[in-house]
């Protein structure tokens, strides 16, 4: 008995400092809690998180055991409703993750915990790519204003799927072994009182990092031994997880071990991002941290053609050579022949992403996979034309881009898309993108334009940017010759031409719905201008015939187009009044023009350029009553000019909107809108003529 008793002894107070640390730790959250306040302190919110604390600890394999920390209180009945249940998301080939507490603080002071046995693990809902993604889940229950919900969990691994080992720690291990990075935003779209974030990492990895678009508070230590403040050391190994003693919070120290050098940023009272229509990824603006044990982007891009030449992703197999030779049989222009195999790659290789097993990731699939399935997500489909291109002779490679926002200097985890690379027999290198340009003439979507990209070539690349296309490339041009008959009634013939990005979206308003629908789509479009309007001729080029500018010519007939009032005329010219100014037509006309200055940048789809002529035959000659004045707006971003005269018993009116680039600056904002306000207005100014 004395045996059994001395062996319990040491058990026993594990379990009492473990009972004496989560009461600590309880006493602690309920005070925060407090602190915290209701809804009047947090004007708007839902939610309050009163605590999000990340603690990570860096293997020198660059695997990682990360813990996830946080404490979230209720202010609204729609916080209520949305925090009752938590969800967290992992990909199991390439991390995971373990719920290890949830605990309701309600407001009458009581706690209580959710049975872990209630968490669920199931597929996490996917369109378009399907890679075994799921989500585990805490069923929270009901909740009211007030009550708070606090999550501690474990996660090993990162959140990109890579090659699948043997060894079964070895799939968490990221794409390039041995090196850590990072991405941490000190941003929010809900208050948070205190925001953390603490790394370990070995000190024979030096780890760069920078803050962008804002400030965090920071420290470094560097001491080989660092204690616990309960004195009970972690086992970071993952084959075990911390007791309550263990518990990582936001205010104690940051556990490490001889070897490793602690890093941590942390950040008060963050205020939630206002956001602004159509402005920049909130991650070019607001409040980031960066960090990498990489060196630099040339090392980035060096990794990156290495692993897939090593892993034979863009070997050539006689029947994509057979297809190869097929295509560009008679084909001799070096230009046409790439135009040839990207468009081909663009069209006949679905966008459908399936778990392949082996190469997923920065790894990509072979060009034999990709050719017998027809289908990959972009990284398939840039792999493909890289081996097609190189069945075809050329010198080709794969590169890296981030759409939708700024890739910044410390190079970290920033791409999210996957394009290619060409050598021409200039030397020059260009780009293609074989996702981006289905329907489209362009060889590389200037949607893209003024975005960051990292070549995969032999020697490695820096980061470089894709330069403005030109407005000019991407016009829209619209003419109207029409006749209004004393009845007030108007015929005429509308000619649509557009080139580039235009072109692309005009025939997306086709090929986005049923061919079945076709035939309706401008009459749709006229009758909701002018009810009773009816196109009685029209002429639809081949949408998918991509050699030449997308044309559409319609005739049509509007009743009551014009007010006729004894001997007066009231009207707005049909192009001055934008009749097709739906997205697939005038994306630029759903811009919100309701700011007078702006705090961030903005985007536009594309440059772009839009030209309107109309020329209109009055019944008789007549005299201008009310006639708008012309319109001239300069600016290096954006300019507009409207002329309208009458001469004789012809009013002619023509406009020209030049928007110069993608992405604008704040300080661009003034022109920008002063000549879409311009338009706009135009387009709700009648004219009036007097007999």
């Amino acid at each position: 008995m004395r045996r059994r008793a001395s062996y319990l002894l040491p058990v026993l107070c594990c379990v009492l400092l473990a009972a004496t640390s989560l009461r600590a730790q309880t006493d602690e959250n309920v005070a925060r809690l407090q602190c915290a306040g209701g809804a009047d302190a947090h004007p708007g919110a839902d939610v309050v998180v009163v605590y999000d604390s990340t603690d990570v600890d860096v293997q020198d394999s660059g695997l990682s055991y990360v813990h996830m920390h946080k404490l979230t209180k209720i202010l609204t009945e729609k916080g209520a409703r949305d925090m009752r249940h938590v969800i967290f998301d992992y990909d199991p080939l390439s991390a995971a993750v373990e719920v290890l507490r949830v605990r309701i603080y309600r407001k009458d002071g009581s706690v209580e915990t959710v049975p872990l046995n209630e968490v669920r693990d199931y597929a996490a809902p996917a369109r378009a790519i399907y890679w075994g993604a799921r989500q585990k889940m805490a069923p929270v229950g009901w909740l009211e204003p007030g009550d708070a919900v606090e999550t501690l969990v474990f996660r090993k691994g990162f959140t990109y799927a890579l090659l699948r080992d043997e060894d079964d720690d070895s799939r968490f291990v990221p794409p390039m072994k041995g090196h850590f990075y990072e991405i941490v935003e000190f941003w929010s779209s809900v208050p948070v009182m205190e925001k953390s974030y603490r790394v370990l990492v070995p000190e024979n990895k030096p780890l760069q990092y920078e803050v962008y678009n804002g400030e965090v508070s920071s420290y470094i230590h560097f001491h080989p031994r660092f204690q616990h403040r309960v004195n009970v050391q972690m086992n970071p190994s993952a084959k075990q997880h911390p007791t309550d003693a263990d518990d990582l919070h936001p205010t104690s120290g940051m556990y490490t071990r001889e070897g490793k050098i602690t890093y941590c940023w942390y950040k008060r009272n963050i205020t939630p991002l206002e956001r602004e229509r159509d402005m920049v990824a909130p991650s070019d603006v607001a409040t980031k941290l960066l960090m990498s044990t990489s060196p630099d982007w040339y090392a980035k891009a060096t990794w990156f053609h290495g692993v897939n030449e090593d892993f034979g992703s863009f070997a050539v197999t006689p029947e994509v050579q057979e297809m190869t030779d097929k295509l560009l049989e008679g084909v001799t222009d070096e230009l046409e022949k790439i135009s040839v195999l990207n468009h081909w790659v663009a069209e006949e290789i679905r966008y459908s992403g399936i778990s392949m097993g082996e190469g997923e990731g920065y790894t990509l699939h072979t060009g034999k996979m990709t050719f017998a399935d027809r289908c990959g997500v972009c990284k398939d489909k840039a792999g493909m034309l890289v081996t097609m291109l190189r069945a075809a002779g050329f010198e080709s490679y794969p590169a890296m881009t981030m759409a939708g926002s700024r890739i910044d200097r410390i190079p970290a985890d920033q791409f999210n898309h996957s394009v290619t690379v060409v050598k021409r027999a200039s030397g020059d290198w260009m780009l293609l993108d074989p996702t981006w340009i289905p329907g489209v003439r362009e060889m590389w979507s200037s949607a893209e334009q003024q975005q960051e990209y990292l070549l995969g070539i032999p020697g490695g690349a820096d980061v470089m940017t894709t330069p403005i296309s030109p407005a000019d490339n991407h016009y829209w041009r619209a003419k109207n010759t029409s006749q209004l008959f004393p009845d007030g009634t108007l015929t005429g013939t509308v000619t649509m031409v557009a080139e580039g990005q235009s072109d692309a979206l005009m025939r997306r308003a086709f090929t986005r719905s049923g061919r079945s629908g076709w035939q309706d789509v401008y009459s749709r479009m006229l009758a909701e201008a002018y009810p009773g309007a009816e196109i009685t001729r029209q002429n639809i080029a081949d949408i998918y015939d991509l050699s030449k500018p997308f044309k559409v010519t319609l005739e049509y007939r509007i009743p009551n187009f014009a007010r006729m009032a004894g001997d007066r005329v009231v009207f707005t010219p049909l192009m001055m009044s934008n009749p097709f100014g739906d997205y697939f037509h005038a994306p630029e006309l759903s811009t919100n023009t309701g700011m007078d200055s702006r705090m961030y940048g903005f985007r536009q789809r594309c440059s772009r350029v839009v030209m309107l002529e109309d020329e209109l035959t009055l019944p008789a000659a007549m005299q201008a009553v009310v006639m708008p004045k012309d319109k001239n707006i300069k600016g290096d971003a954006a300019s507009f000019s409207a002329d309208i005269k009458l001469v004789g018993n012809t009013l002619h009116f023509s406009a020209k909107h030049r928007m110069e680039k993608r992405m604008y600056e704040a300080g661009d904002w003034p022109v920008f809108r002063s000549a879409l306000v311009a338009r706009k207005e135009l387009s709700e100014s009648p004219i009036i003529l007097s007999k």
